[in-house]
C-alpha cells in the first residue's frame, strides 16, 4: 500500500506544481493589472470556455478527425516504407536519397499546394498531418530495424527459424521501443499540423477559431482554444503510451516506474 501510495504522490506533486502556476499566473495578473486582451487570469479563460464550449465541442471534433486520421497513415505507411528501405538495397538506394531530401523541405510551406491539389476539407488537412507526422516515424523505424544486434540473428538461425518468425519474434520486438519513440513524437506533431491546416484551407475547426478569436483580439478565447488543443494532444500521445505499456511491458521504459516505487523488475 506504501508504494501505491508514494506512486499516487508523485502524481499529485505534478498536479499540484501546475496548480501553483497557475494561482501565481492569476495573483500577477490581477496585482499587476493587466489588460485582457494582452494576458488575460486563468480563471477568466476557463469561464469563457465554459461558456463558448457549445462552439468548442464541435470544433474539436472537426480538429480530431484529421489529427488521427493523418497519424494513423503516416504511422502505417511510415513503418512500411521503413521495411522497404531497410530489406531491400535496391529500394534503399532509390528512394531513400529521396527521402532525406523531402525530410529537409519544410512541411508548413507545402500546404498551401494542397489547396490547389484537393481543395478545401478534410482530405486536405489529413495529407498535411500526415506529411508532418510521416517523417519522425519514418526514420525512427529505419533506425529501429537497422539497430538489431547481428548475434540476435545467428542465434534464431541457429534454431532454424523461418525467416518470418525470425521477423515476428526478434526483428519486431527488438525494434518496438525505438518505433513507439517516433509514434509519441508524430502524435505531438499530429495537433501542430491540423492546426496549420485549418490556418491554410479550412473554415472550421480550431485552428478556424483561433485565427478569428486572435484577429478580434479575444486573448481569453485564444488561450482556450489553446488549452483544448493542448488536451487533444496529451490524449492522443496518451492512448500512444498506453499502447506502448501493453505492446512492451518488459522494457526499461515501462520498467522505470516500478523501480522508482520500489518494485522489482520480476
Amino acid at each position: 500500500m506504501g508504494k501505491v501510495a508514494e506512486a499516487l504522490m508523485k502524481r499529485l506533486n505534478t498536479v499540484i506544481s501546475l496548480l501553483g502556476a497557475l494561482l501565481v499566473w492569476e495573483i500577477a495578473v490581477r496585482t499587476i493589472g493587466t489588460p485582457e486582451y494582452i494576458l488575460p487570469a486563468p480563471s477568466k479563460v476557463l469561464a469563457d470556455l465554459w461558456r463558448n464550449i457549445h462552439v468548442l465541442i464541435p470544433a474539436s471534433y472537426a480538429t480530431l478527425q484529421p489529427m488521427v486520421l493523418g497519424f494513423l497513415l503516416a504511422a502505417a505507411l511510415g513503418v512500411l516504407l521503413a521495411l522497404l528501405v531497410v530489406y531491400s538495397r535496391a529500394f534503399e538506394a532509390i528512394f531513400y536519397p529521396l527521402l532525406v531530401v523531402l525530410q529537409i523541405i519544410p512541411k508548413i510551406a507545402v500546404a498551401p499546394l494542397f489547396i490547389i491539389w484537393v481543395g478545401y476539407g478534410l482530405t486536405s488537412k489529413v495529407l498535411l498531418v500526415f506529411l508532418l507526422s510521416f517523417f519522425p516515424i519514418v526514420v525512427n523505424s529505419i533506425v529501429a530495424f537497422k539497430s538489431i544486434e547481428s548475434d540476435v540473428y545467428d542465434l534464431a538461425r541457429s534454431y532454424r527459424a523461418s525467416r518470418f518468425k525470425i521477423f515476428w519474434r526478434v526483428e519486431l520486438p527488438s525494434a518496438l521501443p525505438s518505433l513507439f519513440a517516433g509514434f509519441k513524437v508524430a502524435a505531438a506533431l499530429s495537433a501542430t499540423a491540423a492546426v496549420v491546416a485549418e490556418f491554410v484551407a479550412s473554415d472550421s475547426g480550431l485552428g478556424y477559431l483561433l485565427l478569428n478569436y486572435n484577429g478580434n483580439m479575444n486573448t481569453s478565447m485564444t488561450f482556450a482554444v489553446i488549452l483544448v488543443l493542448s488536451v487533444l494532444g496529451l490524449l492522443l500521445y496518451g492512448v500512444v503510451e498506453l499502447v506502448e505499456r501493453w505492446a512492451i511491458p518488459w522494457h526499461v521504459s515501462q520498467r522505470r516506474d516500478d523501480l522508482v516505487v520500489g518494485k522489482s523488475p520480476a
